[in-house]
């Protein structure tokens, strides 16, 4: 193998790649990017056994060939290259070393078989659309802080991704939630998508097609089945395995009553959740929510280190409510919203708060209270 390569355009790939890559593995060839060159183009694959990441790049191909190197050594080598300069990349008559020349500075490097290394063979795709890329950042950035981190409930590691219908017409729908709050986002139901079964995506995957987005204009093509899922954005070919699980009922835990209607200025809401919560205590980060007329009061009352209270003016007109909930969810919902104001639907102290944005009416969270 022999090749000549942009600098900027191997780096690219391998960052690409290379973000799938666990820094420590128990089996040796999972730390490799796989290196593949014919005609005039170079194929980097890299894979963690549940995902996968493809990138072609042009190149000067003198000899075909393939082998497997480093994928974070390869990459912090490159990335320390000047910018500009040209890559040679080959495998002499010793393959067990690939050189990596670029100008005065020559590196060896360690490889293991091409052959070794594993192919996360996709199968047959059931269902294929497109959706521009700004919906689908959209739908993951909407929705991904409420995956829940609780390993035991596996079915809850990622976003769930599928077709539904709402007020009579057809869309694709994105939910996650972690028993504590929920985000629900709603996209027109793109072409080829009709039919297909519920998925659960990854929480890994759904962070890597997240920083794979990189141009706002281009459109991402997806394939999914009953147990994996392809992303095609660009030059990049990012498949996953999906979670082998039943997403629960969520509809189930969505208020349709909640009557008492506050509205708030969002930036002024956050930042008194975030000034009294101060004082919260590190395990419960619980903040009290005293609503009257025209006025919203936040509190914090922690016996080790002290109380905490802030008014607001707020549009609030019904019966007199307090109410907890954890600081960071709020944060993290006011975070989302696009609107000026932050309007919360309630119901009772014991009851499923329900947020929305006047702004963005694709967009639903609810947030389970707290005792206080």
């Amino acid at each position: 193998m022999r090749l000549i390569i942009e600098r900027n355009e191997l780096l690219k790939a391998l960052a690409h790649v290379a973000s799938v890559v666990e820094r420590r593995n128990t089996i040796p060839i999972l730390s490799n990017v796989l290196i593949a060159a014919k005609s005039k183009a170079v194929k980097f694959t890299a894979t963690d056994l549940d995902i996968e990441v493809v990138e072609s790049a042009p190149a000067d191909v003198s000899t075909d060939g393939a082998t497997t190197v480093s994928a974070h050594m390869i990459h912090d080598i490159v990335r320390k290259l000047a910018d500009g300069s040209q890559v040679e990349l080959s495998l002499g008559p010793d393959e067990g070393r690939m050189a990596l020349t670029s100008g005065p500075a020559k590196f060896t490097l360690q490889v293991l078989p091409p052959d070794d290394f594993p192919n996360l063979s996709a199968g047959e795709m059931s269902h294929a659309f497109e959706i521009p890329a700004t919906d689908l950042k959209k739908m993951f950035d909407k929705t991904r802080f409420a995956i829940s981190s609780e390993e035991t409930r596996y079915y809850l590691n990622g976003i769930y991704l599928h077709a539904a219908e709402n007020e009579g017409k057809e869309i694709l729908r994105a939910v996650a939630t972690d028993g504590h709050r929920l985000a629900q986002i709603d996209m027109a139901l793109p072409k080829g998508a009709a039919g297909m079964p519920g998925i659960i995506v990854p929480r890994k995957t759904v962070s890597e097609v997240h920083k794979l987005i990189e141009d706002k204009d281009t459109s991402v093509k997806v394939e999914l089945s009953d147990t994996k899922i392809r992303f095609v954005i660009g030059d990049v070919v990012l498949t996953s395995q999906l979670i082998d699980g039943t997403f629960p009922d969520y509809g189930r835990v969505i208020p349709e009553g909640n009557d008492k209607v506050l509205s708030v200025s969002n930036a002024e809401f956050a930042h008194a959740v975030d000034r009294v919560s101060t004082l919260s205590s590190d395990k419960g980060r619980a903040v009290k929510l005293k609503l009257g007329d025209g006025k919203l009061t936040l509190s914090v009352n922690n016996p080790d280190s002290g109380s905490a209270t802030e008014e607001l003016k707020a549009d609030y007109s019904s019966d007199e409510l307090e109410i907890g909930f954890n600081a960071r969810y709020l944060l993290d919902i006011s975070g989302q919203l696009e609107s000026d104001n932050v309007k919360l639907l309630l119901s009772d102290p014991g009851s499923p708060t329900m947020v929305r944005d006047d702004e963005d009416a694709s967009a639903l969270y609810v947030l389970m209270p707290m005792r206080v």
